[in-house]
């Protein structure tokens, strides 16, 4: 309880109270210690403010001498927001590879599952280590117009690459981002009988050598495409070179046909019978799965395609790409599906997600340099690329279970060309420091006459026939040795069981077909089972 005295003094409105109450407050122990800690917080506060505004003033306002400032080459000064730029942009691109496993593992029959998920696993940590110690050398390194020869395992690198003003690994980690997309492609056309050994081989083959050696000639510093057209080079007389803004076809092209020459070495999967013979393609097992990954792959697409500014001071550029690439996949979706209607007698769900993703791959290449509306034209085309590309392959007899050839092989060469007739004459290059319209590329349709179009096509053609014929090689030469395809009796089993010892679904079937050969046996019986055994429960409960 409190005394009369102490009552007194909260009560008095004086000053005088508020001394007496200060100095009863001051007998008491505990507010002493108290009084003494907050005096100390403040006093120590004050110190601290001052010690900062000391340090601070030090480092902002003192006198610059010329004979100690350091002496800063170009290529050491990084542009921190074209960092950070190309940093998110690799992440997006990275994020494709969860949309790639989908879209391979919904397309897939049920019993190949687990297969595809290994390989875009472990494409994915080799394809890194390989682009670590030579891949990014052959590729972006200064060395002829082939391949690169500096940069190995990221040895003697500068602050930033080139002239971009991008830290130098930020720019490694994007285009590492790039060639496990590659990389994740060429599987796509080959799932179902590829043994994951020979899988590994051919893996090695692209990543370290294929993709990053026939990537130089048009993206490394002195490739041969790249420097086209200019004094002293190939066909100087051109007076451009080629374009490939984003990777129709360094990235697409090449993944696309690779993976042809791989479907073409391995031959169809067992059982699959084309409809030239009264047949046709192997049903997928689970399309909400191979949908949704297409989504993530639209996604990650607005990192490709405004990300391979490696500028983020590029504000129209980056805006207008990632229109023209929303635009591009919107038309080439819708026109895949109505062309694909006829043939069908259904609004097939596969052709309609392969087309929004032809209209990605199309639009790659000249989404810098063309129009809102020559993204839909181009765009409508691909779709109708896409179905025709599928049907080819079905009458040629080519097994490729996700569409792979035809979506990124076939549509990566027709963005390609694309961006000769559709480049709208408004735009030339990307900066670090903005837009260079300077030299704008003007395509055939809007007075450009044939000139890009005629670099395109040569580029095109070098990279395309360069990789199928070298993957050839390098397939039948694996096959060679019996490790590319996998036994007749392991694919009659399943890959998921032969290769890696366990289903996809181990606590289910999704129907008697869908079981693997040597799984446990999918009959009424088995079905039944589940059921009585609940039942019995329900009656003993009731009991």
């Amino acid at each position: 309880m409190k005394t009369s005295e102490e009552d007194t003094i909260e009560t008095s409105p004086d000053r005088v109270g508020k001394l007496r109450r200060l100095r009863a407050r001051l007998r008491d122990p505990e507010w002493r210690r108290y009084g003494y800690l907050l005096l100390a917080g403040k006093m120590l506060g004050i110190g601290l403010l001052l010690a900062s505004v000391t340090i601070i003033s030090s480092l902002v306002g003192a006198d610059v001498h010329a004979d100690d400032a350091p002496v800063l080459k170009g290529n050491d000064i990084v542009n921190p927001i074209n960092t950070v730029w190309t940093l998110i942009a690799a992440f997006l691109v990275f994020g494709m590879q969860p949309g790639f496993t989908m879209l391979e593992a919904g397309f897939c029959r049920s019993r190949e599952t687990v297969n595809v998920l290994m390989e875009c696993v472990v494409d994915t940590c080799l394809c890194g280590l390989l682009f670590y110690a030579w891949g990014f050398a052959f590729m972006f390194g200064s060395g002829n117009g082939f391949i690169g020869k500096e940069f190995f395992f990221l040895q003697g690198a500068p602050a930033t690459y080139g002239s971009t003003g991008v830290a130098f690994l930020a720019v490694w980690i994007f285009q590492y981002a790039f060639a496990d997309t590659c990389s994740t492609i060429t599987s796509g056309a080959m799932i179902g009988r590829t043994g994951f050994v020979g899988d590994l081989i051919y893996s090695v083959g692209v990543s370290g050598f294929i993709y990053p050696i026939f990537g130089h000639w048009a993206w490394g510093p002195d490739g041969w495409l790249a420097t086209m057209g200019s004094e002293g080079n190939f066909f100087a007389s051109l007076g451009t070179g080629f374009h490939d803004f984003a990777g129709s076809t360094v990235v697409h092209s090449i993944g696309g046909f690779v993976a042809l020459a791989g479907a073409i070495v391995l031959g169809p999967r067992l059982g699959r019978k084309f409809k030239r013979d009264g047949g046709g393609p192997m049903l997928p097992h689970d399309l909400t799965v191979a949908t949704v990954g297409g989504f993530i792959l639209w996604f990650g697409w607005y990192g490709f395609n405004p990300g391979s500014t490696l500028s983020a001071m590029d504000f129209e550029g980056i805006g207008r790409i990632a229109t023209n690439t929303t635009l591009a996949a919107c038309a080439a979706g819708l026109s895949a599906m109505f062309y694909a209607y006829p043939k069908t007698k259904s609004w097939d769900v596969s052709f309609t997600v392969n087309g929004f993703l032809a209209g990605l791959v199309a639009i790659t290449c000249p989404c810098y340099w063309v129009s809102p509306t020559g993204a839909v034209l181009l765009g409508s085309i691909a779709g109708v690329v896409v179905v025709l590309g599928v049907d080819l392959l079905e009458y040629l007899r080519i097994d490729d279970p996700i569409g792979a050839v035809p979506v990124h092989g076939m549509c990566g060469i027709w963005g390609t060309l694309s961006l000769g007739l559709f480049a709208c004459g408004q735009y030339g290059a990307s900066g670090p420091m903005g837009a260079d319209n300077s030299a704008p590329l003007t395509g055939l349709f809007y007075g450009g006459g044939m000139t890009v179009l005629t670099a395109q096509i040569i580029g095109s053609a070098a990279i395309v026939s360069a990789t199928f014929f070298t993957t050839l090689a390098m397939m039948y030469a694996i096959n060679a040795f019996g490790i590319l395809r996998v036994s007749e009796a392991g694919e009659l089993q399943g890959l998921d069981l032969h290769e890696h010892g366990i289903p996809a679904y181990p606590e289910y079937a999704l129907h008697p077909s869908a079981t693997p050969h040597g799984a446990p046996a999918f009959t009424e019986k088995s079905l039944a089972e589940p059921a009585r055994v609940s039942a019995m429960k329900v009656s003993v409960s009731t009991h």
